[in-house]
């Protein structure tokens, strides 16, 4: 039987899994690394940690499972977007990657809309905003602020695709990761020689880009030493994280929609067509397949801001207790499940890194709103789901404004896993949820890539056809709509209430 690797490089941790042609999960295994905050609003890691996560996950799927390389057909790379790694001539990373959820660059995009005669221009051309985490204004402010980094830098790279250089010695991407620098032709799904010239960016400086199946590189006898891969294994282009997560999630068709709760938050839909937000307030990307694109709004802290919560706060100490048996994350869910749908009136906005969708602002700043003497530790828990949800909720009203809508929505990536957030989830959108028989996310749409790839299927639609099942389905509670439909008017105009305020802020 033929096996494949799914990577998925992201932002906390590097996941691997190794699964058979049938989509049935063989191993898996995960390595977290840190997330260094230089400053407030700017976000760094070091992209070693990222290889050396590669090549313990990568070993250890191998050992789990018992295979030999030989059994490896294919490798599909899927990883967080944006992430800008500046690398020199002998292919030495220069400086920290500084990533998606970086918010310095305001100046660069500012910049970015003068040169192109504006915002609505700028998005006419490049069918995206010019946002503080895209990849564009990072080179644009290395040049300004690192100068001497700028005149080193020989290629600019992705995530996911130093990885593969690290493991091929190949410099590659695919279409929709690469959309996410807002340097494509998003239409044409190739670079930009309009934006190129405009921002004054060699082409040279970037990779080549493939489609999503299409093998890109191959394993290398030193790479091969490392992992214990075979040399010549083929490396597939792969996707970003959210077309991953949308392959592995089966979006691959008009008419889907899906909700990804990992670290950031999106709304995601397939498109027949490349359409775009005049606005600018949802991304057009290209989709991880030939000949069709997506449309995708972005909460920056989404299972984030949970995970945010509990490293700060933590547990009671009775909660903590109570089941030693159960996770962390289990035991503050249960501690959220005692507190009433609406928290009683506690507000969380979840602006930790800045905010995406709807406001692109970089200012943009958490806030606890509604305190009183009958809130604990309870209320806190639930509101920062409610909060995160309420987001989420933002991101699918713009959908339906460009007239996309689904009767259900797919519900992966880590906040999925709760029963709770899923019934949040429901309440809030006030729509069907279901869930898959898989959970493996990005990491999963980059091993079926893997497989079009080596002519395990025929294609992407016929994969996901084939092994990916709805497995459980949530309707929402008219109670708790009713509810909820009051606190997010509430939500919604707090944003307004406190814009100049975050601004103020940030300028101290």
């Amino acid at each position: 039987m033929n096996y494949l690797i799914g990577l998925d490089i992201g932002t906390t941790s590097t996941k691997c899994i190794l699964m058979d042609s049938s989509g049935k999960l063989t191993a898996s295994a995960v390595k977290q690394y840190p997330l260094d905050i230089p400053k407030p609003g700017w976000a760094q890691q070091n992209p070693e940690h990222w290889w050396e996560a590669t090549i313990w996950t990568i070993k250890e799927v191998l050992k789990k499972s018992k295979k030999d390389s030989q059994d490896v057909c294919a490798i599909g790379l899927s990883g967080q977007m944006h992430g800008s790694v500046f690398l020199d001539k002998y292919g030495k990373v220069i400086r920290p990657a500084i990533i998606w959820c970086d918010q310095r660059t305001a100046e660069q995009c500012r910049t970015i809309y003068d040169i192109f005669g504006g915002e609505k221009k700028f998005i006419s051309i490049a069918y995206n905003k010019a946002l503080a985490g895209f990849t564009a204004p990072k080179i644009l402010w290395l040049r300004k602020m690192e100068p001497e980094n700028y005149r080193k830098m020989e290629k600019i790279l992705l995530p996911k695709d130093y990885i593969r250089y690290r493991l091929s010695g190949t410099y590659a991407t695919e279409t929709s990761d690469a959309s996410g620098t807002i340097l494509m032709d998003i239409k044409e799904r190739k670079w930009s020689k309009e934006i190129l010239s405009g921002l004054s960016i060699k082409e040279d400086l970037l990779p080549k880009i493939f489609e999503s199946h299409q093998i890109s590189s191959y394993i290398s006898g030193e790479a091969a030493g490392l992992t214990g891969l075979l040399k010549g294994t083929p490396i597939v282009g792969g996707a970003g994280d959210q077309a991953g997560g949308a392959i592995g999630s089966g979006i691959v068709y008009e008419g889907k929609v899906s909700d990804y709760l990992g670290t950031s938050g999106a709304i995601f839909a397939h498109l027949d067509s490349p359409v775009y937000d005049r606005k600018g307030r949802v991304h057009c990307f290209c989709h991880a397949i030939p000949d069709a694109w997506h449309i995708m709004a972005v909460t920056l802290s989404a299972a984030g801001s949970y995970r945010w919560y509990f490293d700060t706060f933590g547990l009671s100490g009775k909660e903590s207790l109570e089941d030693k048996k159960l996770s962390g994350y289990e035991l503050l869910n249960k501690e959220a499940e005692k507190a009433p749908a609406g928290s009683e009136g506690l507000i969380f906005l979840p602006y930790l890194s800045g905010e995406r969708t709807p406001h692109a602002d970089p200012n943009a700043r958490g806030v606890f709103f509604g305190l009183s003497y009958i809130h604990n530790r309870t209320h806190f828990a639930r509101s920062v789901m409610e909060g995160v949800s309420y987001s989420q909720y933002d991101c699918l009203n713009l959908m339906k404004d460009l007239g996309i809508t689904s009767d259900k929505i797919v519900l992966f990536g880590g906040g999925a896993r709760s029963a709770l957030w899923r019934r949040i989830t429901s309440d809030i959108f006030n729509t069907k949820i279901v869930t898959l028989n898989v959970e493996e996310g990005p990491a999963y749409g980059a091993a079926i890539l893997a497989g079009v790839g080596a002519g395990v299927y025929k294609n992407v639609r016929e994969a996901t056809d084939r092994i990916i099942k709805e497995v459980s389905e949530i309707s929402p509670e008219p109670e708790n709509v009713k509810k909820y439909a009051g606190h997010y008017k509430i939500y919604r105009s707090l944003y307004g209430s406190l814009k100049n305020e975050f601004e103020k802020l940030a300028g101290t």
